[in-house]
């Protein structure tokens, strides 16, 4: 793939440091280093202890994709306008440390992206060039992730909304979109529009929509025990 098309159309410029040679080791190298311990620290606590990343990377192994630590994780200075991302050339999620400052902004971030990778790994999505299969992706992500969660919508002020779940879900998947692919509005909001429905019903690995951490942790036990009733069967 052509290095300046792969940086300029898929949104690789948002993420520098994917980019061999951009990354400054000189004056903020002591800085960075601290960003990037407490990024590590934040993405140790996601791992351990929401309810959202223990199922999504039990999924991941029970479907033959474990995701480890130090291989598939990347704690990264960014672009101002991004907190994460999924890099399908080498199956690694970014965590942008200059942009994420508090650990429930890391639980959902982390979750997020690994909802991505559980449908790279399931779904073999064509990343690049099928547009469909990356709006499908944005939408059960925003929607299962916990971006669009009551609790974190109260804190953006939006609320109270006929079909909120919906609105909000519509409304990241698109804003995801415009940020990694260089399309009008109009086309991604078609691409979404095309999806929607059967990607914001599409509910793997979770069951259900989970609204909060409750639910996401019901969710993970039910999965959990699905794994024990099929291991003795």
């Amino acid at each position: 793939m052509d290095q300046t098309k792969q940086k300029e159309e898929y949104g690789y410029d948002l993420f520098p440091e994917r980019n061999e040679g951009k990354h400054s080791k000189t004056l903020l190298k002591d800085s960075l280093l601290a960003f990037n311990h407490k990024c590590q620290f934040m993405l140790h606590v996601a791992m351990e202890t929401s309810p959202y990343a223990k199922l999504l990377l039990t999924a991941m192994k029970s479907s033959g994709c474990e995701v480890l630590k130090e291989r598939h994780f990347s704690c990264e200075d960014c672009d101002g306008t991004v907190s994460g991302g999924f890099d399908a050339a080498s199956s690694q999620i970014v965590l942008c440390q200059n942009n994420i400052h508090q650990q429930s902004h890391m639980n959902r971030v982390v979750a997020h992206e690994l909802i991505h990778a559980f449908d790279h790994c399931r779904a073999h999505v064509d990343w690049f060039n099928n547009y469909r299969h990356l709006a499908c992706s944005e939408i059960r992500a925003a929607n299962l992730s916990g971006d669009c969660s009551f609790v974190s919508e109260v804190f953006r002020l939006n609320f109270g909304l006929k079909q909120h779940q919906q609105e909000c879900v519509r409304g990241r998947a698109l804003r995801s979109i415009l940020a990694v692919r260089k399309i009008t509005r109009e086309e991604a909001e078609k691409l979404v529009d095309s999806v929607f429905d059967s990607c914001f019903n599409d509910h793997a690995p979770f069951g259900r929509i989970p609204h909060s951490k409750k639910d996401a942790k019901f969710a993970h036990r039910d999965y959990a025990s699905r794994d024990r009733y099929y291991a003795n069967l």
